[in-house]
């Protein structure tokens, strides 16, 4: 698939079917995702994949709000950054994950990411417990790793509408030579 297609079909996908994501899909997209740049070419990105039905089940529970589409995804893979080589292990973490989900659309699949770092579990309590400790609760995770989100994945069980219009322009500032 062109980097266009793959572009304009990326959505974020909240409804999966129940089929299974093979092994190998798995391993494949995240070997693509494994050649995102990084800080200095630290590589300090980790991937952590579920696709276990019981623990999928639980880290749906990690947020009252945002997190229990989850259930349904037939797999999850956590983006996790090794903090003890870089500062910038968030910043690697979401040009990986980005890079992930990209390569889950050229794989036919769809995904939606799951804010976990710097997320409270209760909305209306940001300083309570936090989505981070929830997930390391229920999976393991070195103590060096700091979680940065969460992608649930699978085959989509609907055609997700495209884009609506929007001003791109406006977007865009230009500084041009004269």
């Amino acid at each position: 698939m062109e980097l266009k297609t793959i572009l304009e079909k990326r959505r974020s996908v909240r409804k999966f079917s129940p089929t299974a994501v093979s092994r190998e899909v798995l391993h494949e997209i995240i070997r693509q995702a494994l050649t995102a740049p990084s800080s200095r070419n630290q590589r300090t990105t980790r991937f952590i994949v579920i696709d276990d039905r019981a623990t999928i089940d639980r880290l749906a529970e990690m947020r009252d709000y945002g997190s229990s589409f989850m259930k349904d995804a037939p797999a999850v893979i956590l983006i996790a950054g090794d903090t003890t080589k870089t500062d910038l292990w968030r910043e690697n973490c979401a040009i990986s994950a980005t890079i992930l989900q990209l390569a889950i659309v050229d794989a036919g699949l769809a995904s939606c990411w799951v804010h976990v770092g710097g997320r409270p579990r209760l909305k209306d309590e940001p300083q309570g417990a936090q989505a981070e400790d929830f997930v390391r609760n229920v999976v393991g995770v070195p103590a060096d790793w700091a979680i940065e989100c969460a992608i649930a994945l699978g085959y989509s069980d609907f055609e997700p509408k495209p884009l609506p219009e929007w001003d791109a322009e406006s977007s865009i500032v230009w500084h041009t030579r004269v």
